[in-house]
């Protein structure tokens, strides 16, 4: 499994359905699980970003049709980032 860190922003829309139903956010997590990501660890930030993401998918097309899925939905921008445990980066570098 791979770790990817998600940078996540609101759209309007998004806003408007957050505002409404907080939970929504947990209902996609499930969503995601049934793609095969799994969200390890989220947070609502302030600044440029509305939410970071730490998740874990088997492999870069799972992360591809996550975010087109997430993205076609028009409630959320997305901004994807492969993430290599500094273990692993140690190890690779040598």
């Amino acid at each position: 499994m791979a770790y990817y860190v998600v940078l996540s922003t609101l759209t309007d829309e998004g806003r408007k359905t957050i505002k409404e139903n907080p939970r929504r956010i947990l209902e996609v997590n499930k969503e995601l699980e049934k793609m095969g990501v799994k969200v390890k660890e989220q947070f609502a930030v302030l600044g440029e970003y509305d939410f970071v993401n730490i998740i874990e998918a088997p492999d870069n097309t799972a992360v591809m049709k996550m975010s087109v899925e997430l993205g076609a939905r028009g409630s959320v921008h997305l901004l994807t980032l492969a993430a290599i445990p500094i273990a692993d980066f140690i190890k690779k570098i040598k």
